[in-house]
């Protein structure tokens, strides 16, 4: 008796999902390429790694792992709303703000409804627009940067959710405090807007907006924040949104139980303790995208000024080949054809030495693919 097709069973959205692809993990290199040193420059991550007061917290942890996690994270949640002076009944952790967006999906979207997002988009944007049965109404990049100007004019009576990320992923650029306001000012009353900060800590340009002021004014809006990025966090999978109490009422249902580890929620509490972790992190990216900036400028490569920790840069080349050509030297990168920039590369900043390795590999792979050498002639 013939079986029924899976595809059959399934939601017909899931067949429009497109899975998302991570940076190739290092384990991989080294299965193909054999036991080698690599750089991986792929995935954002802080190579400084996390607070010595997140280990030791980690590590008296531990022993108390047999106990289920606190389902309300309340001692990181307390804390957050202290330091960010939001009502903690606003706050949302998560397994990373990936699950933050998961939840304003879940307790949000109709099918039908609209998700505003900019294109190219944040995985998950498209991932849960496709999970729940909604509308994508990708709006494209305008000189890299989010163009809320279109996105206001796309704004219809379906519009449910509008996701901005800033700093963007892949460019790393922000939208103005001026131009968010004038936006928010033309969004409708059943529209929430989802500022993406996943890169906050990194942002040293005077005109980023103060997101959080909107939240306070008891507006419908969202932040989402991450301790996977300057709080070298990625392993443990903890984020968390910032909102007013009514909108955070319907996501709050749908949280998952005890979602969040209790080693995650203890890293992440002695982390927000140790002040000196975030500026370590930004010291490192501000001195790297300067001298990569520079290094970019040698060999004629033009590039997108970052307020993230990684910068994308058009290689001249087809970025699969350089990918190919880097990987052979040990480094990693994110290749742009999946962003929709066939012949541009994020590039994560790492360390000094990191960094180094990365120019010498990247000048040998171009060599490599005859575009004339280090100075790109």
């Amino acid at each position: 008796m013939p079986s029924t097709p899976i595809e059959k069973l399934a939601r017909p959205c899931i067949q429009r999902i497109v899975p998302y692809s991570p940076g190739k993990p290092t384990r991989e290199v080294q299965a193909e390429l054999g036991p080698i040193d690599v750089v991986k420059l792929a995935s954002n991550e802080n190579p400084l790694g996390p607070s010595p007061k997140a280990i030791e917290a980690m590590t008296a942890a531990l022993a108390e792992v047999y106990v289920y996690p606190d389902p309300a994270c309340a001692e990181l949640t307390a804390a957050l709303a202290e330091k960010w002076s939001v009502p903690a009944e606003g706050i949302l952790i998560g397994r990373g703000s990936d699950e933050v967006i998961h939840m304003l999906g879940l307790a949000y979207l109709n099918p039908g409804d609209e998700v505003l997002y900019a294109d190219p988009p944040f995985a998950l944007y498209p991932l849960t627009t496709d999970l729940l049965d909604a509308v994508h109404v990708p709006i494209p990049c305008r000189d890299f940067r989010h163009d809320l100007e279109a996105f206001a004019e796309a704004i219809t009576e379906r519009t449910k959710l509008v996701f901005i990320a800033s700093p963007h992923n892949p460019t790393g650029t922000i939208n103005t405090a001026e131009e968010v306001e004038r936006f928010l000012e033309q969004v409708p009353d059943h529209c929430i807007v989802v500022f993406d900060e996943a890169y906050y800590e990194y942002v040293d340009d005077p005109a980023y907006p103060d997101t959080l002021r909107y939240v306070r004014e008891g507006r419908r809006v969202a932040v989402l924040r991450t301790f996977s990025k300057a709080y070298a966090l990625a392993g443990l999978r903890i984020g968390y949104g910032m909102t007013t109490p009514e909108v955070a009422g319907p996501m709050l249902k749908v949280r998952q139980p005890f979602n969040i580890s209790t080693v995650a929620q203890v890293a992440a509490l002695a982390s927000l303790a140790d002040h000196e972790q975030v500026e370590r992190s930004r010291k490192m990216v501000a001195e790297g995208r300067e001298w990569l900036y520079g290094q970019l400028d040698r060999l004629g490569l033009p590039y997108v000024r970052s307020q993230a920790n990684f910068v994308f840069f058009d290689s001249k080349v087809d970025s699969r080949l350089l990918f190919e050509e880097l990987m052979r030297r040990g480094v990693t990168v994110r290749t742009g054809d999946i962003f929709g920039y066939p012949t541009y590369v994020r590039v994560s900043i790492g360390t000094a030495e990191q960094m180094r390795r990365f120019l010498g590999a990247l000048e040998e792979a171009l060599a490599a693919l005859g575009r004339g050498g280090a100075h790109g002639g």
